[in-house]
């Protein structure tokens, strides 16, 4: 907006204006007007987007930050990176204006392009001292052709009404010229929006299987509806990528055309749409005591991501196949390619579970090369080790389900956050030696039996063993011919030949190397030495090394249905807890 129109400040809270109407530029232009509370007003931007665990620094997309009052400029004396003091003769009406870059695609980000936008309101809307907990209007200017999909309660007018701030945090901000498609579940309107094609709602299915895998997490939760009594289901579909971020009435996801093309890509899709959807229970409104009430400005140690994500992670595979939709040799496929990942992470001899929710904020959102041999996911282990409590519970007539339930009457609807100590005696109400085991699970990076819970189901894990002698690398994805190593296995044989990630392999002994199929060649050539001689390059230089590869390792796990363990008694177990019935 080069100026700014008319508009009431109101004492009951800012009206906040977004200005989308230059796609191109890729730049919304920001206007905020507030009555301020004292002579000495704050503005402040979060440093972080709720529900993902890094400091993102939004701030350094704003740019042209300006205050007005009347016809006087205030100039803003800056406090520290992302905070603004205002010294004020009087408590007259304010205009704050700024613009904002929005290039990057995340679900947690903003990004504005030709064909639609997307904010993640964190990272554009700053607060103002004392507004917090005062509702806040939102208002749109769109390009011509555009809709806005924003999970807030409209005014009427065609603005949007946030109760306060951190509602209007909450309200992820979709628009573009995208056609929307209400359904509902049980009786709760819900809306499905995607961006980038019109998969998979030209399936006829899909929105109905959609609110069966809705209705399923309603049980789960031992509730006849949703939590919310409006959502919103955003996909943004890319050539490749996935992930997603929930909201209290709301979730925002992204999803790769040809991972939905491929077999199961369909499925995967709604175990991400069960995952987000069931948030709006569990760290939604069941959420830990570290996130009540949420400090925009800090890293916040949250020692109990293990069971917001974890937890979640391991029933997102069961949700859609307690609805009806699926099967259970690709239940057992999904959640065995799961335990494949975590036993072939060697970091989770390094890393405990607690330790990982505790350092979800410098490390599991940094990876690098070394991040595979030095940590574990509390998505992944928090998912193996919720697989264990679970079955440990079904040996005490109780469930996982049981005790979620449980927390969700006397925490999450109850408006309580819930501590570790409170999530232990949950657990051990139901089974009371996990007082001792729990806590040992959560702190010791040892394994917990997982082969002794799973044969309660019948079911083992099956190694599957590598053809090719181990080298101890990981290359990157092969381009214009390259071969470069992506990682290096900690105590592995590359790392004991002093080769690093970075480096370009040229050739094996005399053999030229271009391609992973030269590579294989390479390595299964008839009598090859036991030490191999490897060419490499490494910051413009060529190297020589010796190498001398390890006998083939493990290449990964399957979960199958063991003949030995098969019984009448395992198959009711298994049927019961695939039905997540305790």
């Amino acid at each position: 907006m080069s100026d700014d129109p008319p508009h009431p400040a109101s004492a009951a809270g800012p009206v906040v204006q977004l200005d989308l109407r230059e796609p191109h530029r890729h730049r919304v232009r920001v206007r905020l007007h507030l009555t301020p509370r004292s002579l000495r007003t704050e503005l402040r931007l979060p440093a972080w987007t709720p529900g993902s665990y890094l400091i993102r620094d939004h701030v350094r997309n704003l740019e042209g930050l300006e205050v007005v009052q009347g016809e006087t400029r205030v100039v803003p004396t800056r406090l520290s990176e992302a905070c603004w003091r205002l010294s004020l003769t009087s408590l007259d009406p304010l205009v704050v204006r700024y613009d904002l870059q929005a290039t990057e695609l995340s679900v947690r980000t903003c990004h504005l392009s030709a064909d639609h936008g997307f904010l993640a309101l964190a990272g554009v809307v700053l607060e103002a001292t004392g507004e917090r907990w005062n509702p806040h209007r939102l208002e749109l200017r769109l390009p011509k052709g555009w809709q806005a999909f924003v999970p807030l309660p409209t005014a009427g007018d065609g603005a949007w009404i946030a109760g306060d701030y951190d509602r209007l945090m909450d309200a992820p901000l979709e628009a573009g010229p995208h056609p929307c498609h209400p359904f509902s579940v049980a009786g709760v309107p819900h809306r499905w929006v995607t961006w980038g094609g019109d998969l998979p709602v030209q399936d006829p299915a899909w929105l109905a299987d959609v609110e069966r895998t809705a209705l399923a997490c309603c049980r789960l939760m031992g509730e006849s509806a949703p939590a919310s009594d409006d959502y919103l289901f955003v996909l943004h579909l890319l050539e490749a990528g996935f992930g997603g971020l929930e909201h209290d009435h709301a979730s925002v996801l992204q999803y790769g055309r040809r991972a939905l093309a491929a077999p199961g890509g369909r499925r995967k899709l709604l175990q991400l749409v069960a995952h987000e959807y069931l948030h709006q229970w569990n760290v939604r409104r069941l959420k830990p005591a570290e996130l009540t009430p949420l400090d925009y400005g800090r890293a916040t140690i949250v020692s109990g991501l293990w069971f917001a994500e974890g937890v979640t992670s391991y029933l997102d595979l069961l949700l859609p196949l307690a609805a009806g939709i699926g099967t259970e040799a690709e239940l057992l496929e999904d959640l065995g390619a799961d335990l494949s990942r975590y036993r072939l992470t060697p970091g989770r001899r390094v890393q405990g579970l607690r330790q990982s929710a505790e350092e979800a904020w410098v490390k599991l959102y940094r990876q690098d090369a070394s991040s595979a041999d030095s940590q574990i996911s509390y998505y992944l282990k928090g998912a193996v080790v919720a697989l264990v409590l679970d079955l440990h519970l079904r040996r005490h007539g109780s469930s996982l389900g049981v005790v979620l339930r449980a927390l969700w009457r006397s925490h999450g609807a109850a408006g309580r956050g819930y501590t570790n100590a409170d999530l232990v005696n949950a657990f051990a109400g139901q089974a009371p030696d996990l007082a001792a085991l729990l806590p040992h699970w959560l702190e010791s990076s040892d394994d917990p039996d997982l082969d002794a819970y799973l044969a309660d189901l019948g079911l083992a894990l099956r190694p599957k063993p590598a053809r090719d002698p181990f080298l101890g690398w990981q290359l990157v994805e092969p381009t214009a011919a390259t071969l470069r190593l992506k990682r290096v296995h900690r105590d592995g044989p590359a790392e004991r030949a002093c080769l690093q990630a970075g480096d370009e392999l040229l050739a094996l002994d005399d053999l030229r190397l271009r391609t992973p199929e030269d590579l294989a060649m390479a390595l299964t050539i008839p009598a090859a030495p036991a030490e191999r001689q490897v060419l490499y390059a490494r910051d413009g230089r060529v190297r020589t090394t010796r190498l001398v590869p390890g006998p083939p390792a493990i290449d990964g796990w399957q979960l199958v249905i063991d003949p030995d363990l098969d019984s009448p008694h395992t198959r009711d177990n298994r049927q019961r807890w695939l039905s997540l019935q305790p």
